[in-house]
């Protein structure tokens, strides 16, 4: 349909994710915003004030197998291919408990969105992946998932972060042969509303190692978990 490249970004209509939107309509990408509400998503696109030939939303809940099949579905009548894809959408409900306390619906719940989620939305859109002369998929991660630096803060979201990197790590080596480039970026703490207000990082910064990986990193950069444009430890 369009000659621009094309990215889609999971959890869109938001914070880090909003801001990796408007980031790549700035460099003429074709954006699609996904986000679980339809009405939030087409309300967050006319507030930014791009043509329809620039920006689509499209609804996606990373947790159900039939509302990505229906987004696939979707993407497919109106694009043939996909350059980039970007696994934004996350939750946290553990900020206050502890490993010990916290409740299996939690855990399931973060693991469920944050680990299996990113796997899911690959796994469904990776016929257009392959289309793309240069795929490449960003997860974005948190330093939370450090195994070298392993905290106790939010032990539901850190699990599943740190099991999105495992992910990470195994879809660039299966993906690699395809030419199809996985990364995991962690944006630093930013005031975001799962942030908070007190959050040193501003959206801008949140957003630019995840649009660079995307954009501008070179092409053999794949399997790494990367903090300001560089590699770090897992």
């Amino acid at each position: 349909m369009s000659l621009k490249k094309i990215a889609l970004v999971t959890g869109g209509n938001r914070g880090i994710g909003l801001e990796v939107v408007r980031q790549f309509l700035a460099r003429q990408f074709f954006v699609v915003l996904s986000c679980r509400n339809l009405s939030e998503g087409q309300s967050v696109a006319e507030s930014l004030h791009f043509e329809p030939d620039q920006l689509r939303v499209i609804p996606l809940d990373v947790t159900s197998t039939e509302s990505i099949e229906e987004a696939v579905n979707s993407f497919g009548q109106q694009f043939d291919s996909l350059d980039v894809l970007v696994n934004n959408a996350a939750i946290l409900f553990d900020a206050s408990e502890d490993i010990l306390s916290v409740s299996e619906d939690i855990l399931n719940q973060t693991w469920n969105t944050n680990s299996l989620g990113p796997l899911r939305v690959v796994r469904a859109f990776l016929p257009y992946l392959k289309k793309s002369d240069d795929a490449r998929v960003v997860n974005v991660s948190s330093r939370a998932a450090q195994l070298k630096d392993m905290g106790s803060f939010a032990p539901a979201y850190r699990i599943s972060k740190t099991a999105l990197n495992a992910v990470t790590g195994v879809l660039s080596n299966v993906l690699n042969e395809h030419g199809i480039k996985v990364n995991s970026v962690s944006p630093g703490w930013i005031r975001t509303e799962m942030g908070g207000p007190n959050a040193p990082g501003t959206l801008e910064e949140g957003a630019d190692t995840i649009v660079w990986v995307a954009t501008e990193a070179p092409i053999s950069l794949t399997g790494q978990f990367l903090r300001d444009r560089e590699p770090i430890d897992w």
